[in-house]
């Protein structure tokens, strides 16, 4: 008898597992992002000056505690807070693997200079 109550009891925890499981990922599916994730929201580019592109995108981020949003090679990526405090960009990989990062001089962002010379300026707002 009293396996039989074990495996009933086994089986309603087994079902109310895979029913707070189906919530969770509804409730996901729903916009919320998972944690220590982001999402880019908009991206615009403006070619109009020649040799110059200037591109502005706003991501949306849901980062874990001690996190917060900025950009780890390339692509927006929850980092440190410390380094968002401390302006110290290129702690947080912000260009690709073959560029090379360095610190504008009033430290309001940082420049990734690519093998072949081209420079991307980026700046915090």
């Amino acid at each position: 008898m009293q396996l039989l109550r074990l495996a009933w009891a086994l089986t309603a925890a087994a079902v109310c597992f895979l029913l707070l499981l189906l919530l969770h990922n509804e409730i996901l599916r729903e916009g919320q992002l998972a944690a220590g994730t982001c999402e880019i929201v908009t991206l615009d580019r403006d070619s109009s000056q020649p040799r110059r592109t200037i591109a502005r995108q706003t991501a949306r981020c849901a980062c874990r505690k001690g996190q917060i949003a900025g950009t780890t090679r390339a692509r927006p990526a929850c980092v440190d807070v410390r380094i968002v405090w401390s302006r110290q960009w290129c702690e947080m990989s912000p260009c690709l693997d073959d560029e090379g990062c360095n610190l504008l001089v009033n430290q309001s962002g940082w420049t990734c200079t690519q093998p072949g010379g081209r420079v991307k300026t980026t700046t915090v707002s």
